[in-house]
């Protein structure tokens, strides 16, 4: 950086200047948001770690404390729902994600791609739209590129014969962030773990003991919170709710597993899934695949005819879904579980990420402004560009045309792992798969390198 200052410096102002146009004309603060900031605000201001029910703080374990936390300590020298001051510092974190992407391509290709990657994620659109968003996406992109630099550095001192301890404490650390900030966060220490274990036979003291730190530096963090939810709430719980549902509340897992034998893309999760419980479900919205024989239809319709009468998801109804869900998926299993979470994982990395901005959600039906459609479709356009960079990438370092990238093996092993699990999900959003985007811009930048003089 020091050699190359002018370029960095410029990069990173044109990168600021992205995300003050996001911050300026599309902030947002969505349910969830609001969610947090209660918690935080109940948190800084009673000490009670709860949400607002009526006139009473109730304790709860539905959110991991980590967002909270960061809103509190802003809330604190700012005033409480000052969101101006919380995206303003998400964009100086956003910033700093750039720094530790582009040292993660210094470590484990070049400084030429270092460079390339610098870029790449400076003016990449997504990143700096979610840093304008009041959710855990920038501070968990963050973490996940500190600790995947972190350990790309301990690999490095393991390949020159030292352990790094200090590096692996801090890549622990980085992972505890993540874990706290949002449950799937420990994706990242399972497949840092894994990998250890596989170049152990390489590197046998120097794995064990990083592996022992990792996993010690990122799980005891955890232990404040745990020992909180069982003098508290009187139940062991070390993350949150797989629902996010208090203990007396009712998850309606029968209508997510229905939901998971036929839902596919994000046009779904706005239309139907996010309607439950509260709103109604229009049985127009239901894409074909949903009904496979008419005595199933029936079925189907009987069941959202009487949960519409309410709005309220009951023990019945809810069961009456499940059953549906077990026909399905007897019916036809490979469907549910090979190519429909094949489909949501693609969904997921390949749809436009507009998710928070005007474009409509059916964007492709070109119904309402043109001009929105026409954003999106530019937007699908880039993530495609990305993503196909990323891949040739790999083939080329497959076929060996191009130098090899230095702990492939981890890289890979967190977007695989991760995409298996989103694929496990039934609300496919786009934005679960951000956290490998640190991922996709050195792969990209790699690729670029080769094709750019140095």
């Amino acid at each position: 950086m020091r050699e190359h200052h002018r370029f960095f410096v410029g990069t990173a102002l044109a990168g600021l200047a992205l995300r003050l146009i996001f911050f300026l004309y599309f902030p947002t603060v969505t349910d969830d948001s609001r969610i947090y900031t209660d918690l935080a605000g109940n948190w800084l201001q009673h000490g009670i770690y709860g949400q607002t029910q009526l006139t009473q703080i109730v304790p709860t374990d539905t959110r991991l404390p980590g967002y909270p936390a960061f809103l509190a300590g802003i809330f604190w020298l700012s005033g409480t729902g000052n969101f101006k001051a919380v995206l303003l510092v998400q964009i100086l974190l956003d910033l700093g994600t750039c720094v530790l992407v582009a040292d993660l391509a210094r470590r484990v290709v070049s400084d030429q791609a270092a460079r390339i990657a610098f870029v790449l994620v400076a003016l990449c659109p997504f990143l700096a739209n979610y840093a304008a968003a009041a959710l855990t996406e920038t501070l968990e992109v963050f973490f996940t590129a500190l600790a995947l630099d972190c350990a790309a550095a301990g690999l490095n001192r393991l390949r020159e014969g030292s352990v790094g301890a200090k590096l692996w404490a801090a890549t622990g650390l980085a992972m505890a962030a993540c874990i706290l900030l949002r449950p799937d966060g420990g994706i990242l220490l399972v497949a840092v773990v894994l990998y250890l274990a596989v170049i152990a036979r390489t590197f046998f003291r120097g794995s064990l003991v990083a592996g022992f730190l990792v996993v010690v530096f990122a799980l005891a963090p955890l232990a404040p919170w745990t020992i909180r939810n069982f003098r508290t709430l009187h139940h062991f719980q070390p993350l949150a709710p797989r629902y996010a549902n208090e203990v007396d509340e009712l998850a309606p897992r029968g209508f997510y597993r229905w939901v998971r034998t036929w839902i596919v893309d994000y046009v779904s999760v706005e239309e139907i899934y996010w309607n439950v419980p509260g709103d109604k479900i229009d049985p127009e919205k239901l894409p074909s695949r949903a009904i496979d024989s008419p005595a199933e239809g029936d079925a189907t319709l009987s069941v959202i005819a009487d949960y519409n009468q309410t709005q309220n998801m009951t023990a019945e109804i809810d069961a009456r879904f499940g059953a549906l869900a077990v026909d399905r998926i007897r019916e036809r299993p490979v469907r549910y579980y090979v190519v429909l979470p094949t489909l949501r994982v693609a969904d997921m990395w390949l749809r436009p990420r507009t998710e928070i901005l005007p474009p409509d959600v059916r964007w492709w039906e070109f119904n309402d402004d043109v001009k929105e459609s026409a954003t999106a479709v530019g937007f699908g356009l880039l993530n495609l560009g990305y993503v196909a960079a990323a891949m040739l990438a790999l083939l080329g370092r497959t076929s060996g045309r191009m130098p090899g990238i230095r702990w492939a093996g981890l890289l890979i092993g967190f977007v695989l792992l991760r995409s298996v699990f989103l694929g496990t999900l039934e609300n496919p959003e786009p934005r679960y798969t951000l956290e490998c985007y640190p991922i996709v811009m050195v792969l990209a930048s790699s690729l670029l390198a080769r094709k750019t003089p140095a």
